[in-house]
């Protein structure tokens, strides 16, 4: 693939910047309740991590089940740091943008969130697809009453427009699933000699027979389009209104609320839209009147505000920073602020420490780095149990088909002992590696010292590299980049395992997919074989079962299934981390009182 697919998201000291699917990383009210609220201060224990079924045509009908408790009326507040680097459905690609985009957008098919738990269901389809010839074809029949912002209503041409965007030049940073599938390309540069977006008018491969059918024409098996289907990608858009750059500022709208005003570093405000209907949405809810975002303020500041109910802090929340860890010690002590807080899981994120493979070639040195990793000293410094449980697996326990393993079982402060046999074992003999890492929070150095202190007592010296986000990420994911070692927090871009090993592990990848530059010839047999499945559980129990033959080769070492805390104002109901998405779910919010 031409792509790094797996995404990032910001997680305290650990994560580069945003992400799935999960998608996704990719798919709430009722999300499981804290472990600290019994004692502990782990988030979200790993086995509360959900993985999302397939619903029915029945449960794909409006209205949305309604969250207990709520109320309509008045002004939601949304305040994070920054905003949105787009708003073009085409273009988002990652976590959070995906689910706060759900207030104005629908797409073919998304996730219903009940009690916490998530259920793929239609959305502008009346169900999640109908395949045939062996997954190669999908078929989604809309929803009668499905209308834009100005009450025309929404049909398959507008869908398959949408789509066909994603094609065509200034999408290359969104999801090129589409394009690779469509055209059964390797990745998107191949696909677009073949079909370069709504420039070269019609895409065959995208049938609409009437206003409420859209068939698509895959030349491999795909098993995995209904999840495909609920990426921000599959969103209609609609010729006459689709104003090139500009859509990227304000996209019109299809869901509950519609944009108003959008000062781009500064504010989006959000109307409701009233063409919306309830019973053709079993996602969405149309509690409060607006919603206002603010961007710019500093994090620490937002929190102290809320956290004190100070100005507009009650009527406050943020969907996509985090409480600054220097106020998580006194929100928990303090029973009132502590009720603000909204822990969770982060959907499928996991947090690894990666190890180029082209650098480290022995074996016998990656599972010696794997004893040496100090988890539960590295854990705490950068905040604690409430990161996430530590790991043991490639993919989360929220991807479906997930099966717990261990294959080389180490206490959390690692076995320093154990290292000491495998670097013996080596023919590749090391006493040096360099670690490179982010350098925008103190906690970061004190886990570079905590790292050099480890393996200095296996006798490796550790070189630490320091460097600005913006050289992390330019320097790091190069094929030819001087790095062993680095943390990266990851996502599928939705809740299968079809992203991750395809996407990242097979050899012929670049090192912008295959960073690590893993490479093991049966493994990439497997994963072409894999590739013709057609049947989405089959697809799924073959790829956790090649995860085990990859991790025995120990291409990167597991630390944490991650989890978030965020917080809301006092008078914001609704508030809870979506399973999926892995951030407040703003569709859900209502005010107690307006």
């Amino acid at each position: 693939m031409s792509r790094f697919r797996t995404r990032t998201a910001a997680v305290p000291a650990l994560a580069t910047a945003a992400v799935m699917l999960m998608c996704s990383c990719s798919a709430g009210a009722g999300s499981p309740a804290a472990e600290g609220e019994k004692g502990g201060d782990t988030a979200v224990k790993s086995g509360a991590r959900l993985t999302a079924t397939l619903g029915t045509a029945k449960d794909s009908q409006g209205p949305a089940p309604a969250v207990p408790d709520a109320r309509t009326g008045g002004t939601v507040r949304i305040a994070n740091l920054n905003d949105y680097s787009h708003l073009d459905p085409q273009k988002i690609y990652a976590g959070e943008s995906y689910s706060t985009s759900l207030l104005w957008g629908r797409q073919l098919t998304q996730y219903q969130v009940v009690d916490g738990k998530p259920k793929l269901v239609g959305d502008l389809a009346t169900d999640t697809g109908q395949s045939s010839d062996g997954g190669r074809t999908w078929t989604y029949h809309l929803k009668d009453g499905i209308t834009w912002e100005d009450g025309q209503p929404i049909t398959a041409a507008h869908v398959k427009y949408g789509i066909e965007r994603t094609f065509g030049p200034g999408f290359e940073l969104g999801p090129t699933y589409w394009p690779e599938w469509l055209t059964g390309s390797e990745d998107r540069t191949a696909a677009v000699k073949k079909y370069g977006g709504p420039k070269d008018g019609d895409l065959d491969a995208i049938e609409t027979p009437d206003d409420k059918t859209i068939v698509f024409h895959f030349p491999q098996p795909q098993s995995d389009v209904p999840y495909m289907a609920a990426q921000s990608s599959s969103s209609p858009v609609r010729k006459d209104k689709d104003t090139g750059t500009d859509y990227d500022v304000r996209p019109f709208a299809s869901g509950p609320y519609r944009i108003a005003e959008h000062k781009q570093n500064q504010s989006l405000a959000l109307e409701r839209n009233p063409h919306w209907k309830p019973e053709t949405d079993p996602i969405r809810h149309q509690y409060a009147d607006r919603f206002e975002f603010a961007f710019g303020k500093k994090i620490l500041n937002t929190a102290q505000e809320v956290l004190n109910g100070r100005g507009a802090g009650a009527d406050t929340v943020t969907t996509k920073n985090e409480l600054p860890p220097e106020l998580y010690a006194e929100a928990r002590r303090d029973a009132k602020k502590r009720e603000l807080l909204v822990p969770g899981s982060q959907g499928a994120y996991t947090s690894d420490l990666y190890i180029k493979n082209s650098r480290v070639t022995d074996p016998e040195v990656r599972k010696a780095i794997h004893y040496l990793f100090p988890r539960e000293q590295a854990r705490q410094v950068l905040g604690g149990p409430r990161l996430g449980d530590f790991a043991t697996t490639l993919s989360s326990p929220a991807v479906v088909g997930w099966k717990k393993y261990d294959l080389y079982p180490v206490a959390p402060s690692g076995d320093i002992e154990k290292a000491k046999e495998h670097l013996a074992k080596a023919k590749q003999k090391v006493t040096t590696l360099t670690y490179a890492y982010e350098t925008d929070a103190p906690e970061k150095d004190r886990l570079a010292q905590v790292l050099v202190d480890a393996f200095a007592k296996a006798g490796i010296k550790l070189v630490t590299k320091p460097m600005d986000k913006a050289a992390f990420n330019d320097q790091v994911f190069r094929g030819d980049a001087p790095y062993d070692l680095w943390i990266s927090t990851n996502s599928v871009d939705w809740p299968t395992p079809s992203t991750l090993l395809p996407d990242s592990y097979h050899s012929k990848l670049d090192a912008l997919a295959n960073s690590i530059r893993y490479s093991n010839p049966e493994v990439d047999k497997e994963l072409e074989r894999i590739a013709g499945i057609g049947d989405a559980q089959q697809k799924a129990a073959a790829l956790i079962d090649l995860e085990q033959v990859v991790m025995k080769d120990v291409p990167v070492v597991p630390f944490l299934y991650t989890s978030v805390t965020q917080f809301r104002g006092a008078n914001v109901g609704g508030a809870a981390i979506h399973p999926i998405y892995g951030s407040i779910a703003a569709a859900d919010l209502y005010l107690k009182k307006s």
